[in-house]
């Protein structure tokens, strides 16, 4: 069952609350998109999304389906329950004005209207200011769909690899968790235009969580992570 849904192009932001017992399912509606995500707490914003935290306790550099996206202060905000495409990145950053200027020209509203060309951490401004968060709010970033390859010396570059049109991925939030995202270009994608592909975001209810629950039982971390929330929702 579908809650709620509707469709980003490039280049757009929004932000939602997403309460305890539901998912988002993010579907790539043209090929090659790039979702740049932060979460916080909204009971508390000065608890945030922590990538080091996320990929360390899961001895990961990707992300994917069996997952959990951590908080700063070792609780679960949401885990990924399905992802068809297989390699989500949380180490590349946020694109900025000047490296969208560099790549693809200067635009702005004022001028171009809506066929400027944002970039992601003023769209990540926008949003955050929906709710009293500023610059120094912003922590280190997901970026859905996107994924990227180091080389001999561990350099990163923009794979050709990328999802395909249809591709999706499904998040469980274990918490009440403010959801910022943009649809703005990955940092390291080189193409030459702009890039231009549309993202679906649907709301639906979650499933039980079961005893045998992937997300849950992927490692010891984990099992530690919904301890943590377990006690927070009792309120200890």
């Amino acid at each position: 069952m579908i809650l709620y849904q509707d469709t980003l192009p490039a280049g757009k932001h929004w932000s939602m609350r997403m309460r305890r017992g539901t998912s988002l399912r993010l579907i790539d509606k043209t090929g090659s998109a790039n979702i740049g995500v932060l979460f916080y707490n909204p009971e508390n914003l000065l608890e945030r999304y922590n990538a080091p935290d996320t990929l360390k306790c899961q001895h990961t550099l990707k992300l994917t389906k069996g997952h959990c996206l951590y908080s700063d202060m070792g609780r679960i905000f949401c885990a990924i329950t399905e992802d068809s495409f297989g390699w989500h990145d949380t180490i590349s950053g946020n694109s900025n004005k000047t490296l969208v200027e560099k790549k693809w020209g200067k635009r702005d509203y004022q001028h171009d209207r809506n066929n400027w060309k944002q970039n992601g951490y003023d769209a990540f401004l926008v949003e955050a200011a929906k709710y009293g968060l500023g610059k120094q709010d912003l922590a280190a970033n997901l970026n859905l769909f996107s994924k990227v390859e180091p080389d001999g010396e561990g350099a990163l570059s923009y794979s050709e690899a990328q999802s395909k049109a249809g591709d999706f991925i499904e998040l469980r939030f274990e918490m009440d968790t403010l959801v910022l995202l943009h649809t703005c270009p990955h940092p390291l994608n080189n193409s030459e235009n702009y890039p231009d592909f549309a993202v679906e975001y649907q709301i639906r209810p979650s499933a039980p969580i079961t005893e045998d629950d992937l997300c849950k039982n992927g490692c010891a971390e984990n099992q530690r992570g919904y301890e943590n929330n377990r006690l927070y929702h009792l309120g200890l």
